[in-house]
């Protein structure tokens, strides 16, 4: 029995202070030298911190553009999707009033130009980014809600397109807060 307790023992006190002490050290150290410096990377204004580049939040003005539908309202201590199958009649009546939603605010469009991601909530309830189809199905709105050059919209959705990461990781997505911070820039 000594035989066995003994590096059982060892074993136990060496993966606690690698897996309790250098582990979480290294790690916090790799996080100090990323975006953010560990605490998240966040976006400004005048100063002031509007909100994190990697979590969704709630825009529902007219004059905005609107991200990804959340099952769980955007709050990030609580993620997580609705875990409602697709023949579920409360998710096919979240979805259809979604769908009424974008079509009452984008009325020269069709039930079929309207992208997935505009009615279908991402898995966390977070996400951040929609698709540029779905950025650029919204210029028409905004450039009318804020009295701007339609074009003027479409080249600012445009020009915040990031690419798939190493450009093969990844679609093409839009950062929603990213695009409204700029949109409130323009004059």
């Amino acid at each position: 029995m000594k035989k066995y307790l003994i590096p059982s023992i060892r074993l136990t006190l060496v993966l606690t202070v690698l897996l309790c002490v250098v582990y979480p050290v290294l790690i916090s150290f790799v996080g100090k030298l990323s975006k953010g410096h560990g605490d998240g990377e966040t976006i400004s204004v005048k100063g002031k911190v509007v909100g994190y580049a990697k979590i969704g939040q709630s825009f529902t003005k007219p004059q905005y553009f609107w991200g990804r539908p959340s099952a769980v309202g955007y709050n990030a201590a609580g993620s997580g999707g609705s875990n409602k199958g697709p023949s579920n009649p409360d998710y096919l009546k979240d979805v259809n009033n979604r769908i009424d939603t974008l079509l009452k605010y984008h009325p020269y469009l069709k039930r079929s130009d309207i992208p997935a991601d505009m009615i279908t909530a991402s898995g966390s309830g977070l996400d951040p980014d929609i698709s540029p189809a779905a950025a650029r199905m919204q210029v028409k709105r905004v450039a009318q809600y804020r009295k701007l050059d339609e074009q003027k919209v479409a080249t600012l959705v445009e020009a915040h397109i990031e690419k798939p990461l190493m450009g093969m990781f990844g679609p093409e997505h839009v950062n929603v807060l990213k695009l409204n911070v700029a949109l409130d820039e323009l004059k």
